[in-house]
């Protein structure tokens, strides 16, 4: 499993925006489905950081398949207006599921 990862900080008050323009609605369906969860996440202290992260199941090379299929770079250009500065973003391997 590997959990694809951006935090963004977005320009003053564009979640609506951002999120509209990251809807998964424009992408490939088969393909979006390869992730079995999605979040958008909010920062407590700053609701203009969002840390979007999803869990991908499959090899990296599926992913990259994946992120093809689902237009992902088109996607980056839709909410690119949006976004004041990336702060992090990649994918990550899963090592360890902690359940409490």
């Amino acid at each position: 499993m590997i959990c694809t990862l951006t935090a963004r900080r977005l320009t003053p008050g564009a979640y609506d925006a951002f999120r509209e323009a990251w809807d998964v609605s424009y992408m490939n369906e088969a393909a979006i489905r390869r992730w079995k969860r999605i979040y958008h996440v909010r920062d407590v202290t700053d609701p203009d950081i969002i840390i979007s992260f999803g869990l991908f199941d499959g090899t990296l090379n599926e992913l990259r398949e994946a992120q093809t299929a689902i237009g992902r770079s088109q996607q980056v250009d839709r909410i690119a207006p949006h976004v004041a500065d990336v702060l992090l973003d990649g994918s990550y391997e899963v090592i360890e599921e902690l359940t409490p």
